[in-house]
């Protein structure tokens, strides 16, 4: 799928061109006849016979970003010096750090902050251990815990290249929600250890976000650790996702003026993310639902059927269809995809009911192009942040987190998934809901309170463990 240019792949070019001529004037066309996008010309040393000008401009992808850096090189006269790729440049040293939030200026600010009177503090939580949510960071710390093996659409790329990433998701934490959180990158996919990791470290946290652990691993990571602690556990990739796309699919349908309990809904995708949006959908009232993986529909006549395959089957799939993908798009009122990229086409979106819903969300090349979908179905949205709709798990993540830590919930259930889901598509008002708006932006100032208001009214105190309908 062709992509426009995007600030992921910005780049500034730092050359050097003669003071006098056309090659200042050429710079810009250069970079336009590439395809890229010209967003910052800097004069940054001026002479009589030189300048040296730092071009800054968005491309494709590395390719094309090597593309553009040739074409201003073919002009005459011009040198290149260096380039630099803002997004590697951003994270440098890392994207978050620890800060002290009182001052340690003379001896009497270290004294009570550390020895000897800190020593009082730890002795009244060893009194009442309860109080290490009023006196210490764990009111308002979140451990995101993964093993690396399913980074974004990376796949098992390990626990090093993932920190970048869950630095990221911290980052996101502290902008949206003003949570601490803190990324724990384990050198293990075994589920007993990382079991037994995050339940040692669990007492310096409010909750546990897990993040890019492959199926079907954590879902007996997310199981056992659930029985174990008393504080809340996470998995965002299934339930920020599934919270997301029923906000989504709700107002969606809104808009085409048809029922959750009525419309047809072909799921691709049968791991984490697709069976958590699945529950969900069936607790919010869905009734008509046919989800397919890679071998097709699941029905319980395959043989193949493990734990999560069989439950799927036999809530789901009432008639039995066993056929392809592409037959249960076809006169399906709703497409929901979190697979592979590139398996439906627009003419199969053509073979859904009229006013259809397609939600394609592999990121970053979706299940059918949006634009062909487009084409077909009344609303179109991606996991992709240069199309509307995007189905964005941060819409998610934070508020629920903060409701969680605001209510000291030692659990999650499902009725402050569907709180959240419904907070987040009441965001979105009467006035503004249409095709190209379903979801607000991740940067729409009330997404994160409304959602941990939903979720500290649902919560109602303290709740423990997490029950599906």
């Amino acid at each position: 799928m062709a992509t426009v240019p995007s600030v992921s792949y910005s780049i500034t070019v730092r050359l050097e061109v003669p003071a006098g001529g056309k090659a200042v004037s050429l710079l810009t066309h250069a970079v336009e006849n590439a395809g890229g996008i010209v967003t910052a010309l800097d004069v940054t040393n001026a002479g009589h016979e030189k300048l040296r000008i730092d071009v800054t401009c968005a491309a494709r992808d590395t390719d094309h970003a090597q593309a553009i850096v040739d074409g201003l090189g073919a002009i005459e006269g011009v040198v290149i010096h260096k380039v630099s790729d803002r997004t590697f440049l951003m994270h440098l040293g890392g994207k978050i750090e620890m800060q002290s939030k009182v001052p340690l200026r003379n001896r009497d600010e270290l004294s009570m902050a550390y020895t000897p009177g800190v020593a009082r503090v730890s002795m009244a939580i060893a009194r009442n251990p309860e109080d290490a949510r009023r006196l210490t960071i764990k009111r308002n710390s979140v451990a995101v815990v993964t093993d690396g093996s399913a980074v974004l659409g990376l796949g098992n790329i390990g626990p090093a290249a993932a920190l970048p990433v869950m630095e990221g998701k911290a980052a996101l934490f502290k902008r949206f929600a003003g949570i601490d959180a803190w990324p724990l990158c384990l050198d293990t996919q075994d589920v007993d250890e990382i079991v037994t990791i995050v339940r040692a470290i669990a007492p310096g946290f409010g909750g546990i976000n897990l993040e890019d652990i492959s199926a079907p691993r954590c879902f007996e990571v997310e199981r056992r650790l659930r029985e174990l602690l008393d504080i809340p556990v996470f998995h965002d990739d299934q339930h920020g996702t599934a919270i997301v796309v029923l906000a989504a699919l709700t107002n969606a349908l809104r808009v085409v003026r048809k029922e959750l309990a009525d419309v047809r809904i072909a799921l691709a995708g049968a791991g984490a993310a697709g069976t958590a949006v699945l529950r969900l959908l069936l607790a919010a009232g869905a009734r008509h639902v046919v989800v397919c993986d890679y071998l097709g529909a699941v029905h319980l006549g395959r043989d193949d059927l493990d734990d999560s395959l069989r439950w799927i089957a036999e809530h789901t799939n009432a008639e039995g269809y066993s056929g392809d993908l592409r037959g249960a798009v076809k006169g399906a009122d709703v497409f929901i995809g979190v697979s592979a990229p590139g398996i439906l086409t627009g003419d199969d979106i053509a073979t859904m009911a009229p006013d259809s819903v397609v939600f394609a969300l592999a990121n970053p090349e979706p299940e059918v192009s949006p634009d062909d979908a487009r084409e077909h179905a009344a609303v179109v949205a991606t996991g992709r942040s240069d199309y509307p709709n995007q189905i964005n798990n941060v819409l998610a993540f934070p508020g629920v987190f903060r409701g969680l830590l605001d209510a000291q919930a030692d659990g999650v259930t499902q009725d402050m998934l569907l709180a959240a889901a419904r907070a987040l598509a009441a965001v979105v008002t009467g006035e503004e809901l249409g095709p190209n708006y379903i979801v607000p932006s991740v940067f729409h100032p009330d997404v994160a309170n409304a959602v941990a208001a939903a979720v500290r009214e649902s919560a109602g105190g303290k709740v423990r463990g997490f029950t599906e309908a």
